[in-house]
């Protein structure tokens, strides 16, 4: 508990145990009603504050307003009467309890999420003159090498100078499997050093690195309301004041009915604490704390999961999530093209790559450095000479003095030698040496190995369609969709073709459904801004795709968008869940209250045991492994 719980709690006991006490202390008259006035203040002077300062204020109907006229009406009523006064002083008690019973819940909640997120670094360690130095992170510039050691947060994003580790990277990605990282490894900010002593070359600043990113995104979801948080808060201001009218007509037109129509006696007192209940019932604490706390829960429970979702309308917009369009490259493949087969060949299968590879070491395209890759060892760039790239159709080079080129068939054509098709699926370089040729490799990027079961469960989940869009060639994409069971593919795709795509599968989507965008490069980023909602695949994605994406998924894993529509879900039924129970629950009770079946002890019982009940219902969104 904190300082403040701790502090109502002594209320609490203090005021429960004078009214013990007044029970064995005979009293009568002003005497009576002084000695019970001192638990009542005790235990309501916040309550009778807050309500009068929201009168001042112009915020007159709340729950502060309703307990303030409940209580201070049934002690009124008790004076005239010469009744009891522990009935009001219990109500104003057993609500207090109530309160901090929801304070104590919410606070645990919000802890509970604070230790999920907590991933922001205390400190950099910075080397001087053979010290390792500890500055605030906001003070390291970009390029300087920082060293972390085992134990030690990861401050800022860099790449690996020196060393090799492993890396915790739970709190990011949700995922317990360590990430073996070693000397010219891209490393993200928030992992936890396992093992070795890594020193690290900045990239980026505190505010820009990806810690600092997903701290802001966790931190500012709650800014963004979803349409059932607003909802409830249009209605508790609507709700209320109807309630008091209400309350205020059950008080005096029963008793004019009965004088005016029936001729018999009025009844004021039954009817005014009849009224009186009725306010009691009609607090709506429950809608009021509890619908934002489960929004709040289920984000703070996605981000554990390493999903971050920025506001609670993004979440409402997930759930609804009836079409999944995906971008191909780097999102359900991995984007790193390799070397598959080598058909035809008329030599050695190592000597062809070796070739190939020597040829077009001058290149940086992906299809170079997949040959370099497959090759396996440094490049000499003494065997080399005389490299001719002809665009659009391939690289000629003399490797060790002899003729080698390495294209596509139209280069083939172009030097007028005879070459074999193939019939798999892939970039195909043909490979001519000394003026034969020498067989083709073919080169193909590579399925990620949950992409197949990640359209599997969209499908479980009940999203009614996926469908792919890429700028790769027409068999590659349909190979690729075939492969993983996509619905519906686009081939040969500029970014600007991407969005007016979307924007044609948004006219088609079922009704009440909405699209959600799976992307990761940057020129993904104006389909994320189009889509109902954008979803950015990973942490080490563009900055531009992560600003423009509505969720961030903090890995590589296309699973985390079913997990991320199943958790939205599961938000999205215990929100309902509690208005229904709430709305249902209040409107029974004040229609007891009203025909005078209840009292002022149930009432406080239904409104406190209601809340209490939400507040816990909600707190189940915190929990996302089963979702």
């Amino acid at each position: 508990m904190n300082r403040k719980q701790k502090k109502m709690l002594t209320r609490i006991i203090l005021a429960a145990a004078m009214l013990i006490a007044l029970a064995f202390i005979p009293s009568e008259g002003m005497v009576r009603f002084a000695l019970y006035m001192i638990p009542y203040l005790i235990i309501g002077h916040d309550i009778l504050l807050k309500a009068f300062k929201g009168i001042i204020h112009g915020r007159v109907f709340d729950e502060n307003f309703l307990m303030a006229v409940a209580t201070i009406g049934a002690i009124v009523l008790a004076v005239i009467d010469s009744g009891d006064y522990l009935e009001a002083i219990a109500v104003m008690l057993f609500y207090q309890v109530g309160e901090l019973f929801q304070s104590y819940a919410v606070g645990k909640s919000r802890r509970n999420i604070s230790a999920l997120m907590d991933i922001r670094p205390d400190y950099a360690n910075i080397e001087q003159e053979g010290a390792l130095i500890q500055v605030d992170p906001d003070e390291v510039p970009v390029g300087s090498v920082i060293v972390v050691q085992p134990g030690e947060k990861v401050p800022l994003d860099g790449i690996v100078e020196e060393g090799a580790s492993t890396l915790n990277t739970a709190a990011l990605t949700g995922e317990s499997l360590p990430r073996e990282v070693g000397a010219g490894d891209e490393i993200i900010s928030g992992c936890i050093n396992m093992t070795g002593v890594l020193k690290i070359r900045t990239t980026k600043e505190f505010v820009e690195s990806t810690v600092s990113k997903i701290l802001d995104l966790v931190e500012n979801a709650s800014s963004r309301k979803s349409k059932s948080e607003e909802f409830i808060s249009r209605f508790a201001r609507v709700y209320t004041p109807v309630v008091c009218i209400a309350a205020v007509a059950l008080a005096v037109l029963p008793p004019l009915f009965n004088v005016l129509v029936l001729d018999s006696a009025a009844n004021w007192g039954s009817w005014a604490y009849r009224a009186l209940t009725f306010l009691i019932i009609s607090c709506p604490c429950a809608l009021v704390v509890s619908v934002p706390l489960t929004f709040f829960a289920g984000i703070g429970g996605a981000s554990k999961a390493g999903v971050l979702i920025k506001g609670s309308n993004f979440m409402e917009t997930l759930s609804r999530t009836g079409v999944v369009v995906f971008d191909k490259t780097g999102t359900l493949t991995q984007g790193v093209f390799e070397v598959v087969a080598i058909h035809h060949n008329k030599m050695e299968e190592e000597r062809i790559i070796e070739y190939a590879a020597l040829a077009e070491s001058a290149s940086s395209h992906p299809i170079s450095k997949s040959l370099q890759r497959a090759y396996g060892r440094e490049i000499d760039r003494n065997r080399v000479a005389d490299i001719q790239e002809i665009s659009g159709h391939g690289v000629i080079a003399k490797v060790d003095g002899t003729e080698v080129a390495a294209g596509n068939g139209r280069l083939m054509e172009r030097l007028g030698l005879e070459y074999a098709d193939c019939g798999s699926v892939g970039t195909v370089i043909h490979v001519a040496i000394g003026g034969e040729y020498a067989g083709h490799i073919l080169i193909s990027d590579m399925e990620k190995p949950t992409s197949r079961q990640a359209i599997a469960a969209l499908s479980k989940a009940g999203v009614s369609k996926t469908v792919m869009l890429t700028g790769d060639a027409r068999p590659v994409a349909e190979q690729v969709a075939a492969s993983l069971g996509v619905d519906e593919v686009f081939s040969q795709l500029l970014p600007a073709d991407k969005v007016t795509r979307v924007e044609q599968l948004l006219e088609s989507k079922p009704k009440n459904t909405t699209l959600a965008f799976v992307g990761d490069g940057i020129n993904d980023a104006p389909v994320l801004s189009r889509a109902d909602i954008g979803i950015a695949m990973g942490a080490m994605g563009s900055d531009a795709t992560i600003e423009a994406a509505d969720i961030v998924l903090m890995d590589d894993d296309p699973m985390k968008v079913a997990k991320a529509i199943r958790i939205s879900r599961k938000c999205l039924h215990i929100v309902y869940q509690n208005i229904i129970f709430a709305l249902l629950v209040k409107l029974i009770c004040l229609a007891l209250g009203a025909v005078g079946i209840t009292n002022m002890w149930f009432a406080i019982f239904a409104d406190v045991g209601v809340t209490v009940i939400a507040v816990i219902n909600a707190i189940r969104a915190l929990r996302v492994h089963n979702a």
